[in-house]
């Protein structure tokens, strides 16, 4: 196990086995798990849960199904541990679609697992796909529910306040870097999903 990952390495094997059972249990290959909320912000508390994200694949056969299984799969939430996965073609669907979490997912600095090439792929299609004005509209969205749902409160702690700034500092820092960058993006709707098919092509045939 690698001696340099951010995660205790008694931590780190629970969550490897906690995958492997899942892929057992599920008949899914995980493609990429990482971790996610305020670990993967550096953000973390005495007591803040592991945030466990992953993308997986099923057997081609399962695709061709007229009632294919769920695209999510979910663990029970306990008081250490919070894990749930995307199915990669879910996964991919949102990226085309401006979704914020798959972007988040992907530049986590915690990686517990990475097929070889796959995040590199994935990472490459975002950047095809990305537009920031469908991010925009994710993002406030995202910060206008998390202060009406941690924010009421005549107690509030102060994490919480992450949870509503960080997604309008995100937008504000790219809309930013954007301009200094002069970035000529295409278009609002012109997004080539070809790049899209490629990766999920790859990864379950």
């Amino acid at each position: 196990m690698d001696a340099h990952h951010p995660v205790d390495p008694t931590v780190r094997a629970q969550v490897l086995e906690q995958l492997a059972q899942i892929e057992r249990r599920e008949n899914v290959h995980i493609l990429y798990a990482c971790e996610s909320g305020s670990r993967g912000w550096g953000a973390a508390s005495p007591d803040s849960d592991y945030d466990v994200r992953f993308i997986f694949v099923r057997r081609l056969n399962q695709y061709l199904r007229l009632y294919p299984p769920r695209d999510v799969i979910e663990l029970v939430p306990g008081p250490v541990f919070d894990v749930n996965g995307w199915d990669l073609k879910k996964a991919l669907l949102l990226l085309a679609r401006g979704n914020a979490t798959v972007l988040e997912w992907l530049s986590s600095p915690i990686v517990y697992r990475a097929e070889g090439g796959f995040l590199a792929q994935m990472q490459a299609a975002a950047a095809a796909v990305h537009r920031p004005e469908r991010l925009f509209h994710h993002d406030v969205a995202m910060a206008r529910g998390n202060y009406r749902e941690y924010l009421q409160g005549e107690v509030v702690r102060a994490k919480k306040y992450l949870y509503v700034l960080r997604p309008v500092l995100n937008r504000f820092l790219e809309e930013t870097f954007a301009r200094l960058d002069e970035v000529d993006m295409p278009a609002a709707g012109e997004v080539d999903v070809s790049v899209l098919d490629s990766v999920f092509l790859e990864f379950v045939a």
